[in-house]
This record gives structure tokens, C-alpha cells and sequence, in this order.
């Protein structure tokens, strides 16, 4: 599809109507990085505004082997149960790599993907965070405008990938595994910090043992770091999302945590806050995309390159003429 295609006034009301296709066609174009698609985005997002914030926002993360894909399909599947009409979406900083296929995403969650209450959106390959961060945050706009409440954002890669995503969303979920004092060693005290819960995952098959003294040792933990929000004192779960149990109290948590930022007045808040740094990062994205598209910066960068790498000039002083081209 095409700029001059692209039907704005048909595309919302398809949105806002939950048309399948009129969705898959807003979040192509919300994920695009055509100069042309941009401008359609914009005004696309704009019109669908007053009708986004009414979902709940959860992020989960976890390491490889822990079962994301089996908890977030298991998980999806008690709300929509429930009358809840779930979204997942997925950042991965490394899909530029893998491809980020979208048949692998649904694979890996059958039950969810063939859903009528769900809907399953993996990250562009986009290569770098910031572009699958801003896509993600759009697509999310898009989702709750066509009337999702429950928008799961999972990080498939590593590193920052969970820091952005805890800046998108209310909620962020640790999904862990049985065995605690090994993996403690692996896992960064700052995830640990941007928790709101801890979920022990795989309680089964002789794991039950293993799994609560896991919870033991994650909240002695908890209690060495500062909480992500000083009304909430993370919960450790015990679940196994295979069998299905402790699904319920996962939720009947982040129901309870909603329920502490409304009475507070926290989560107007958190939302406000939410927008200003998603502003702040399409402003740093966007004079990225128009440093790189510069022809003065272009003219220069291959032979500043060459010079950095031969070490005949610093990374400060290149960055410098870089940018005093760019101001030119």
C-alpha cells in the first residue's frame, strides 16, 4: 500500500471499528520509515488519540529457556476468557538479525494466534531499539484505539530492550525460573529495580520445591533494591504456565496494582510521563533520521570514518564536523 492509497478517513474508522484488515493496515503504516508513511502516521495517530489509554499496559521479560511465549499464550488465553480482548506485541532490538518473522511469532503461540479476542504484532526489523521502541509505542496506540483493554509488550532481546519497554507501559512483569541462587547471578539489579512483579515460572513436574524456595530467594532480594514505585511492594509468584496455575493471582495482582495507582492518582501520572518521554524519543529519533539523511553529513562521514578507524583523528572531533555540517 501506498501513501496516495492510504484512505485516512476509512483507515480510523476501520480501527475504531476493529476491522481486521483496517488494523493490519494502520500499524504498517505506523511502523513504517517512508518519509511519506511518517506523515500519514502522524495524522492517523492524531485522529485516533482521544480514543487510546484505556488499556492495561503490562510488559514481561525474562531470560531465554523461561517460558515467555508459554506464560504470555497462557496468560492471553484466561483474559480473553474473561471477556478481555488481549494485544501482544513484541520488541526485539535484534530481529533485523533473526528476520522477526511474523509466522514464528504466531507459531509460538497457537492457541492466541487463531484467537478472535487477540491479536499478535511482532516488532519491524527495524535494526536498532529506538525504531522498534517508537513502533512499538504507535502500534499500542493503534491496538487501544481498536478497543483492545490488555496490551502485552514482550521483549524478545536483551540489555536495553528492557528499560524500553518498562518506559511504555504501567505494569512490568520478571518472569523467572526454578533455581534461584544460580540465575541471581544473571540477572541485572536493575531489572530487578523496574520490576513491579516477580513471577517464578515452570512450579511443576518436581519443580514445586525448587520454585518456592526460588520466591524466598527473589524476596530477599527485592528487599536489597529500591521499588519501582514507592506505594508497591513487588509480589513473588509462584506458576506454572503449562498447567495453567497461578494465572489468576498473576492478574488479580496487576488488577490490585491498577487499583493502588487510580486511588492514589499515580497513574494519570505515569501516563502523562509516559507521553512527554515518548515525545522527547521521537524528537531524538527523527534528528537521527535527518542527520543520516543529510547530503553535507553524507560527503563527509566516509572519509571521517576512515579517519577515526586509522586513528588519525578522535571520535570528539569527527562527531564535532559532523554536526557543524549538519548546522550548516
Amino acid at each position: 500500500m501506498t501513501s496516495a492509497d492510504f484512505d485516512l478517513d476509512a483507515c480510523v474508522e476501520g480501527v475504531l471499528s476493529a476491522d481486521r484488515t483496517w488494523l493490519g493496515r494502520a500499524v504498517t503504516v505506523v511502523e513504517s520509515t517512508r518519509p511519506e508513511d511518517r506523515v500519514s502516521a502522524t495524522d492517523l495517530l492524531q485522529r485516533l488519540l482521544p480514543h487510546t489509554g484505556g488499556a492495561r499496559r503490562v510488559g514481561i521479560t525474562g531470560v531465554p529457556g523461561v517460558g515467555k511465549s508459554t506464560f504470555i499464550e497462557a496468560l492471553g488465553t484466561l483474559l480473553t476468557s474473561k471477556g478481555h480482548r488481549v494485544a501482544v506485541l513484541a520488541v526485539d532490538p535484534s530481529s533485523s538479525v533473526s528476520g522477526g518473522s511474523i509466522l514464528g511469532d504466531k507459531t509460538r503461540m497457537p492457541n492466541l494466534a487463531v484467537d478472535e479476542a487477540a491479536y499478535i504484532r511482532p516488532s519491524p526489523s527495524s535494526g536498532s531499539l529506538g525504531g522498534v521502541a517508537r513502533a512499538t509505542r504507535e502500534t499500542m496506540a493503534v491496538v487501544e484505539a481498536a478497543g483492545f483493554d490488555v496490551v502485552l509488550v514482550e521483549t524478545v532481546g536483551v540489555g536495553q530492550s528492557e528499560t524500553a519497554v518498562a518506559d511504555m507501559v504501567d505494569f512490568f512483569l520478571v518472569l523467572l525460573l526454578p533455581g534461584a541462587g544460580d540465575e541471581l547471578q544473571g540477572i541485572k539489579k536493575g531489572v530487578l529495580e523496574l520490576a513491579d512483579a516477580l513471577v517464578v515460572n515452570k512450579a511443576d513436574g518436581g519443580n514445586e520445591i525448587a520454585a518456592q524456595r526460588a520466591v524466598r530467594d527473589y524476596r530477599a532480594a527485592l528487599a536489597m533494591t529500591a521499588p519501582a514505585n514507592p506505594r508497591w511492594v513487588p509480589p513473588v509468584l509462584a506458576i506454572s504456565a503449562i498447567e495453567g496455575t497461578g494465572l489468576d493471582q498473576v492478574w488479580d495482582q496487576i488488577q490490585s496494582y491498577y487499583q493502588a495507582l487510580a486511588d492514589s492518582g499515580d497513574l494519570a501520572r505515569l501516563r502523562a510521563g509516559q507521553q512527554v518521554r515518548w515525545m522527547w524519543a521521537m524528537v531524538e529519533n527523527r534528528l537521527l533520521d535527518r542527520l543520516r539523511g543529510s547530503p553535507e553529513v553524507a560527503d563527509l562521514a566516509a572519509e571521517l570514518e576512515h579517519q577515526v578507524a586509522s586513528g588519525q583523528t578522535t571520535p570528539a572531533v569527527a562527531a564535532d564536523q559532523i554536526l557543524t555540517a549538519f548546522d550548516a
